[in-house]
Formats: structure tokens, sequence, C-alpha cells
């Protein structure tokens, strides 16, 4: 199913028929509405056992625009070594949803569920998870530890133990116009002094620190004879460290402009802090990892600069590991898929962390 991130009705059919597929699980659903993004989902699973829910961590909403489906289709395909799924969404992240339903569904069966677990999936977290974020932080506070369900990092399909934080600026210069011909003198052009400025950014990043800037988007002016009154830059920032989310921002908001007549204004900030390696998360990650030896394959952990909702629990100091959805490649990419010899051994192994006794 079509599920975009802008498309409300879209992604309220998908999460209809996941809330279906849970209520056949025994789970009771509930649904959080907003006017612009479709509803968040939160599906609580009772246990045979009391005490503090695990949660279950991931998202419906994609980054493809409805009709992709007719160009990528959903589809399984021969490659040397194995088989591949591919289709739109499906790495990142309706088979991490697909493997938390099934775990679920083996732990019943087998009867051990041995602790409540909440399934929470939230239908905007590709556009920043504005309205889901309160629901997120509400269930992690409540909860003994996170498991976030996106895709697992490269081919090994580690486990993510840390990511990097996620700022946007925009930039913005007020400049002078005049017409480049008549009187030129006149003019202060807003370009070249965004120009300047986008110099003096790259100068803040620090790649030892993992503090990276880029000024992904640029804008300006009004036509070739005309000496630029407006001009402005979208910047991403990513940190590697909680600490250094004022200290950029500090750095940002400090710019001044080199030609006197221009004016500067900037906007924005850090909107998801980085999830750094705790000791809580790696004693997750070596439970799971002796897990997956006595299933027979090794697993490792590795960090990412992409952000996830797991961004959120971990800075609340909640123990969240991510990373433990799919094994595949092309994330928001046409060749977006996944590779199906690790769905059963990867499910198994999320069951196990699952219905593991109380950590």
């Amino acid at each position: 199913m079509e599920s975009p991130s802008m498309d409300r009705e879209a992604v309220n059919r998908c999460v209809q028929v996941v809330a279906e597929a849970g209520v056949r699980l025994g789970g009771k659903p509930k649904r959080y509405s907003n006017s612009q993004f479709g509803d968040t989902l939160e599906l609580r699973f009772a246990s045979r056992k009391r005490g503090r829910p695990l949660l279950l961590l991931g998202h419906l909403d994609t980054v493809w625009p409805l009709g992709t489906l007719r160009r990528m289709p959903f589809r399984i395909a021969l490659e040397p070594g194995g088989e591949r799924i591919a289709g739109p969404g499906i790495y990142d992240m309706k088979a991490g949803v697909t493997m938390a339903l099934t775990a679920i569904e083996i732990l019943q069966k087998t009867d051990q569920l041995s602790r409540p677990v909440t399934l929470l999936l939230v239908s905007d977290e590709e556009v920043g998870s504005l309205f889901s974020r309160p629901i997120t932080e509400k269930l992690a506070r409540e909860s003994a530890a996170v498991f976030v369900l996106e895709p697992a990092q490269g081919r090994t399909g580690a486990y993510k133990t840390a990511r990097k934080g996620v700022g946007d600026y925009t930039l913005r210069v007020r400049g002078v116009a005049a017409h480049s011909g008549v009187d030129f003198t006149s003019g202060h052009s807003a370009i070249e002094e965004l120009a300047r400025q986008i110099e003096q950014i790259r100068g803040f990043t620090e790649l030892e620190r993992g503090l990276t800037l880029n000024v992904g988007v640029i804008r300006g002016g009004s036509a070739r004879n005309v000496i630029a009154a407006h001009a402005e830059a979208d910047i991403d920032v990513r940190i590697a460290r909680a600490g250094d989310a004022a200290r950029i921002d500090k750095k940002l908001k400090k710019l001044r402009p080199r030609d006197p007549r221009c004016v500067l204004s900037i906007e924005g900030g850090v909107n998801r802090p980085p999830m750094e390696r705790s000791r809580a998360t790696v004693a997750l990650f070596r439970q799971a990892q002796t897990l997956a030896r006595q299933m027979g394959f090794a697993l490792d952990e590795a960090s990412t600069g992409g952000g996830s909702d797991g961004n959120f629990t971990a800075a609340l100091g909640v123990p969240t590991l991510d990373g433990m959805g799919a094994v595949g490649e092309g994330a928001h990419a046409t060749h977006e898929s996944i590779f199906r010899k690790d769905l059963a051994p990867r499910t198994a192994l999320l069951a196990a962390m699952i219905g593991s006794a109380e950590r």
C-alpha cells in the first residue's frame, strides 16, 4: 500500500490495515488523529506478566508519492546469492512493521510473550515527526526499553547503537537591488553576501567530532540584469554529541554580514537530538549479539549519520536499540529492496529479544 507522508488519506488506509492486523493478534488499538498527517497508531499487547512494557517503534509513512507502484511495483526477483524483494517503502520501513507483527504472533503462539508490548507506528517520521514526537516520548518514558524497527545498517545487517542528531536552518540575506548595467555601484548583492557566508559556514564543520554542515539548497535573485536584493540557503546540520547542538546554534546565529548594507536573518535549529552510544544501549546490543550467535549468525553494531525517532527516546535516557528491521539497501532510492534470506532469522531474533526476561 502506498502511504506518502503528505497524503493523509493514503496513510490512514495503511494505518487501518495494520490496526486490523494488530487486533487479530489481540492488540488493543488507539489512534491519534491530527488535521495534517495520517494517524499515529498505538497497539498494546498484554502478557501473562505485568511490568513496564517494551516499546516497538516504527513509522508507516514513506517518501514515495502516489503512483510510484506503477513504475516500481512490488516484486520478488532472483539475483546471485538469493532473492530480493523490492518496492517503494519496503526497506524503509514496512518490512520492519511486518517483522514486529510476526514476532508478536510467534511469541503468543508459543506462550512466550512475557512482558507487555506497545507497538507505536507514526505517520510523519519522514517529515520530522512534528505531531508524533510528544506521543513517542510519552510512551517511551513509560517503557523499560525501546526497539526501533528501522532498517539494519548495510548488507551485514548491523544493529544501530548510535545516530547523529539532525538540524535544519535557513539563512536569508536582504541586499539592495539595482540595475546591473545602469546603476551597478548602487547595488549590494544578496547573492554575493550569501556566497561569503557559505564559505564561513563551511569552516564550521568538525569531522573529528562528527559535526557537519551542508548547504544543500540556495535560492536568490530576480533577473540576470538585477543586482540581487534577496538570497537564501538551506543548511543541514548533523551532530554526534548532544552538547554540540547549542554550540553550532550559537555560531550560526552570530553570523554577521561582510557588506554592511546587507542584512542577515537565520531560523531553524536541531530538531532531532543525537542517539549517543550509551551503556544501556550497548547492553541491549550485547544481548542481541549473544542470541544471534546462538541462532547461528553474526551480528555487528554500527553508527549512522541519519536520524530516526529512536533519537528522541535515547535522548530521554531510555535504553534504545535501533536498526532491528529488515536487511537491504536503497532507502529513498529506486533500487529500494530487502534480502529475503534475512527475513526469517532477523524476525526470530526480534522475537527472542522481545521475549527475553526483564532487563
